[in-house]
């Protein structure tokens, strides 16, 4: 994960549940790359084809909600989404992105200053999110789940740790 990163943004609401997500339809396909083509799917079929790799999604408050399925963060980190900001998210779906090497970003109040098609950027650590005319603070991640991410996920993070 960069330490800062800067990408075009994808806005939505409220309560995006994992089945809007990666529809339960497709839960039987195990290669990530597959799921990627299935991203967001079941807002807009053609969502898989507009996402660009380094775009983030902006959003609402109870990203994530729903089912535990982690193939909602897997499919969208494969698609190319480079981060998450939302009002809030669902415990299940952050500690599922976490895992995936997805970094989410809290903060209330961009969503209400973003639209889809802007460039914001993220800076993880200053701790901030710069949009075409304001700086917004956001909540630190803890450094253990900083190292998870820098390390590309949980499994990555594992397997590094066992080898020194």
């Amino acid at each position: 994960m960069k330490k800062a990163l800067q990408g075009r943004v994808w806005k939505f609401g409220d309560s995006i549940d994992t089945d809007l997500i990666y529809p339960g339809k497709y839960l039987p396909i195990l290669e990530p790359a597959e799921m990627a083509v299935h991203a967001l799917e079941g807002l807009d079929p053609e969502f898989p084809k507009k996402l660009g790799k380094g775009d983030i999604l902006v959003a609402g408050s109870n990203f994530g909600c729903g089912s535990s399925r982690e193939q909602a963060a897997t499919c969208l980190r494969t698609a190319g989404v480079a981060c998450i900001v939302a009002k809030s998210f669902s415990r299940i779906f952050f500690r599922n992105a976490v895992n995936q090497g997805l970094p989410l970003v809290q903060s209330k109040e961009a969503a209400g200053l973003v639209e889809n098609g802007d460039t914001i950027f993220i800076d993880f650590t200053k701790g901030t999110i710069r949009t075409k005319d304001r700086e917004l603070a956001f909540p630190a991640l803890p450094d253990f789940i900083m190292s998870i991410l820098e390390n590309g996920g949980l499994i990555e993070s594992v397997k590094k740790r066992l080898r020194t």
